[in-house]
C-alpha cells in the first residue's frame, strides 16, 4: 500500500478522520457517515485502507483499496 491509512475516529459528539501517525484529524463531521464517505475517497485515492472506529471505541470494520494479494505472502 502507498498512502496513509485513514482512520474514521470519535470526536467528542461527532466523528472525524485522521491519517495515520497524525495528531490531528484531517477534517470533523457531524455525522460518521459523512466521515466514512471522506474517509474512503481519501483512502482510494491513496491506495490505502480505511479502518471504522464504532460508538464504543473499537475498531469495527477495516476497508482495504490498495494492492492487498490474497493469499498474503509468507
Amino acid at each position: 500500500m502507498s498512502g496513509k491509512n485513514q482512520y474514521v475516529v470519535k470526536n467528542g459528539d461527532g466523528w472525524g478522520v485522521r491519517g495515520e501517525g497524525n495528531d490531528r484529524l484531517t477534517k470533523s463531521f457531524d455525522t460518521q457517515r459523512e466521515a466514512i464517505d471522506y474517509g474512503r475517497d481519501i483512502a482510494r485515492n491513496q491506495g490505502s485502507e480505511l479502518r471504522i472506529q464504532g460508538q464504543d471505541t473499537k475498531f469495527r470494520e477495516a476497508w482495504s483499496y490498495g494492492n492487498d494479494p490474497y493469499p498474503p505472502k509468507g
